[in-house]
C-alpha cells in the first residue's frame, strides 16, 4: 500500500488523485489530521486514517502496512518543522515502511539563504540515517508562491518586491503527476532527485512581462529595499518570522539557488511542464 500524508493539501490531494488513475483504490491510503476532509476519498475506497505529526501514536496507526510512504513536507519552518518530520520518519520506520519519499525542494542545502531549504536538508539527513530506501523529491519552487506575491499587483499593476533572481517556478499539477509516476515505479530514484522544474527560470522582471502578455494590461516592476518590504509586510499583519521568511526567498533567489532548469520533470510526465504563463492564466481565470 502507498500511504500519502497531507492528502487534503494542494500537493497531497493532487497526488492521490493521480495515483487513483494508476492504481486500485485499495492500494492507496492517506494520513490526514481531519478525516472528515477526506470523506470523499474514503467513499472511493481509499483507506483514510487520522495522523498528526504532533501525535506519533496516530502516525504509527496511519502508516500501518505502508510499502511506500509519501511524506509531504509540513507548512512549518525551523525546529518545529524538522521535529514534525522526525516524528513521521520515526513512525514510518516503526511501522515497517519499505520506502520513504519526501517532498523536498530544489536548492535544499544546509547553507541556503532560505530557511525552508535548510529544513529540507536536515530532513534529508534524517532519511539518510534510517537505513531505509528513500527518495527526496527536489521540487521546483511552487508557482503558487509567485502568484501570492502578485496578489496586490493584480489590482495595482505594480510588482513591488525586493531584488530577486531567476526562479524555476513549477506547477502543483505537474509535480503531483510526477510524484505519482515515481511512486508507481518504485526504486526509480535513490536519494535526492534532479531538480523537478518548470521549463524556464524567471525573475520578477520577466514575470511582469509575462503577466502583461497574459492579461493585456501593463505591469511595472519596482524594486523595494529589503527593509521597506519587511516593514510593509509587518504593516499588513505578517509576523516578524513570516516577514523574515519571505525576505529569505528573495535572498536565496539573488544567490542563484533556484535557477536550475532540468528535463527530469518533463520525462516523468511525458510532456513539457506548464509554463508560468499557463499557471498564471489558469489561476487568474478561476
Amino acid at each position: 500500500m502507498i500511504i500519502v500524508t497531507g492528502a487534503t493539501g494542494k500537493l497531497g490531494r493532487r497526488t492521490v488523485d493521480r495515483l487513483l488513475e494508476r492504481l486500485p483504490a485499495d492500494r492507496v491510503g492517506v494520513s490526514v489530521r481531519d478525516p472528515r476532509k477526506a470523506r470523499d476519498l474514503a467513499e472511493r475506497g481509499v483507506r483514510v486514517r487520522r495522523g498528526s505529526f504532533d501525535d506519533p501514536a496516530s502516525l504509527l496507526h496511519a502508516f500501518e502496512g505502508a510499502e511506500q510512504l509519501l511524506l509531504v513536507s509540513l507548512d512549518r519552518t525551523g525546529e518545529e518543522c524538522v521535529t514534525g518530520h522526525r516524528a513521521a520518519i520515526d513512525a514510518a520506520v516503526k511501522a515497517g515502511a519499505g520506502r520513504i519519499l519526501y517532498t523536498s525542494q530544489m536548492g535544499a542545502a544546509h547553507d541556503s539563504r532560505f530557511q525552508a531549504c535548510r529544513d529540507h536538508a536536515r530532513t534529508e539527513d534524517l532519511l539518510r540515517a534510517t537505513g531505509l530506501p528513500w527518495t527526496a523529491l527536489r521540487n521546483g519552487f511552487y508557482a503558487a508562491s509567485a502568484l501570492q506575491f502578485l496578489e496586490s499587483a493584480r489590482r495595482t499593476g505594480d510588482i513591488a518586491l525586493p531584488a530577486d533572481g531567476p526562479v524555476a517556478w513549477t506547477g502543483h499539477d505537474d509535480l503531483a503527476e510526477a510524484t505519482a509516476a515515481i511512486l508507481t515505479d518504485e526504486g526509480r530514484f535513490e536519494g535526492p532527485t534532479p531538480p523537478l522544474t518548470g521549463p524556464a527560470a524567471l525573475d520578477f522582471d520577466a514575470v511582469a512581462e509575462t503577466a502583461a502578455k497574459a492579461t493585456g494590461r501593463p505591469f511595472t516592476r519596482t524594486v523595494l529595499p529589503d527593509d521597506a518590504f519587511r516593514e510593509q509586510a509587518l504593516a499588513h499583519g505578517a509576523s516578524a518570522p513570516i516577514a523574515d521568511l519571505m525576505l529569505s526567498i528573495f535572498a536565496a533567489a539573488r544567490n542563484g539557488e533556484f535557477t536550475a532548469v532540468d528535463p527530469t520533470l518533463a520525462e516523468l510526465i511525458g510532456r513539457e511542464p506548464a509554463t508560468f504563463r499557463t499557471v498564471l492564466e489558469h489561476t487568474w481565470a478561476a
